[in-house]
């Protein structure tokens, strides 16, 4: 499920960052608040990908969730700070 912030190529950053969650999942709740806001400020587009989508992810990631991923590395997991993602997206 997508939850982009702006549309492809229209986002003022470089960075895309990727939320890794599961329905019902608290946590990833918390996340998907402090990745959109962050995302909003920043103009950092963003998506969300349920881990049960895929067997590799669930595979690597089940006792992770939330996992953070900026463009592609992993960055958090369980909690996302505000502060740290916005210096790593700023730097």
């Amino acid at each position: 499920m997508s939850q982009a912030s702006r549309p492809e190529g229209e986002s003022g950053s470089l960075h895309r960052i990727t939320l890794l969650s599961r329905a019902g999942c608290h946590l990833c709740d918390d996340a998907r608040a402090v990745i959109a806001r962050v995302a909003g400020d920043l103009g950092v587009a963003w998506d969300e990908r349920d881990i049960t989508a895929r067997d590799e992810d669930l595979a690597r990631y089940s006792e992770m969730i939330p996992v953070t991923f900026i463009d592609g590395v992993q960055h958090d997991f369980w909690r996302v700070s505000e502060d740290r993602l916005r210096a790593a997206l700023l730097r």
